[in-house]
């Protein structure tokens, strides 16, 4: 009611021209106004050019703590408290936990269910003929004919490293020409920070070439989408929002946003030595 009393004195006197201002020396606050909305109660229109602030300051031993905040609709007295917060609807200053987290670690894993990421073995590698950086693979993802791949490996892995070995390849990339041969695929490995190692990912024993991997529990092989078309992935950049995400733990299994393990029905997809390293 007092506060009520006090914004209409203070309007009065805004509309008589004025700048007041109201002392509390109850609570040693101050509370000023000037320049805000106010709705006249004769017109019942708004007071043009007039904003509210409302600030309470505290002084004690030379100390002002100041709140400040500005209201751009129809002010209400009574919704202003003189501990200098604003009411608000639903109750409650702090912020109500959040679950954006698990939202996004969520999206992160459907996402990274629609690459085709398959398990392979190389038949046969040799050197590019023309990129010195480069080899080319002969791999078998399970299909009729084995993909041409081409990976950059030639500083990192041995070349004998990379015969009749199983790998984890991701298929549903768009195919890359790289240096007159057409790459359809990319070995994915793991590397450390200063990219200096780089180990290729391997899937447990008894996986079997062309099966698919996902991220997630062993249960949730069941419920994998249909693989994104290379086009999609291109166009939607999904590979791009996924990889970031993709990593080693502490023991060198393979996993997504820190909790969805990359699998196989055999088990899961690991490096042989890189821990809490980037997968690409």
């Amino acid at each position: 009611m007092a506060t009520a009393t006090m914004a209409a004195t203070a309007a009065k006197l805004i509309k008589g021209g004025g700048s007041p201002q109201l002392l509390l020396s109850s609570s040693k606050l101050a509370l000023s106004f000037s320049c805000c909305p106010l709705i006249s109660h004769k017109k019942k229109k708004p007071v043009n050019n007039i904003r509210l602030l409302i600030s309470f300051s505290a002084a004690r031993h030379n100390y002002h703590l100041h709140h400040s905040f500005c209201t751009t609709a129809n002010v209400n007295a009574d919704a202003i408290s003189t501990s200098g917060s604003e009411s608000q609807s639903g109750g409650g200053g702090g912020d109500a936990p959040s679950d954006d987290a698990g939202t996004s670690l969520s999206k992160i894993k459907d996402a990274g269910n629609l690459l085709d990421i398959r398990v392979g073995r190389v038949i046969k590698a040799w050197r590019h003929e023309e990129a010195d950086s480069l080899y080319v693979e002969q791999v078998d993802v399970g299909e009729a004919e084995p993909r041409i791949i081409c990976s950059g490996l030639v500083k990192y892995i041995p070349l004998d490293h990379l015969q009749q070995r199983n790998v984890v390849v991701l298929a549903n990339l768009k195919p890359r020409n790289m240096r007159g041969v057409k790459s359809n695929g990319m070995l994915m490995a793991a590397s450390d920070a200063s990219h200096e190692h780089v180990e290729l990912l391997h899937p447990p024993d008894g996986s079997i070439p062309g099966e698919r991997i996902w991220f997630g529990s062993p249960d949730d092989q069941t419920n994998l989408p249909d693989p994104a078309s290379p086009n999609q992935i291109q166009k939607k950049k999904i590979w791009e929002s996924v990889q970031p995400h993709l990593k080693t733990d502490d023991s060198c299994m393979a996993i997504l946003g820190g909790e969805h393990f990359m699998r196989t029905s055999a088990g899961v997809v690991a490096s042989k030595s890189l821990n809490n390293a980037n997968i690409s």
